[in-house]
């Protein structure tokens, strides 16, 4: 059953458990007993939802104004985005000849 908020004109808020049959139903007043009528308070619980929630409803937050495109117009390891390129593991020589660092040297390659 859900929680449905409601106001008393003398004595103020109250909360009561009911039925969904009966939410257009006024209630009455646990102090007084006078009926009130069903008001919306506030706002649902979003900090009883888990962490993982919690992020991804913060992340449609974040992106509603201003939604981040990953398609600026960069490719992956750009040079002027990722701080500069790192060096692979191919080492040239002087002569020209190509090493591999942290390569196996007995084994061969095709």
């Amino acid at each position: 059953m859900p929680m449905y908020d409601y106001a008393c004109a003398e004595c103020g808020e109250f909360a009561v458990l009911r039925p969904l049959a009966q939410w257009r139903d006024p209630a009455a007043c646990p102090q007084c007993g006078v009926l009130s009528g069903r008001i919306v308070a506030g706002a649902p619980a979003v900090s009883a939802l888990s962490s993982a929630m919690n992020r991804a409803h913060a992340a449609n937050e974040r992106s509603a104004n201003e939604p981040r495109s990953t398609r600026a117009g960069h490719g992956m390891n750009c040079g002027c985005c990722s701080g500069g390129r790192s060096r692979g593991r191919t080492r040239t020589t002087g002569d020209g000849a190509k090493s591999f660092a942290g390569a196996r040297p007995w084994m061969i390659s095709h």
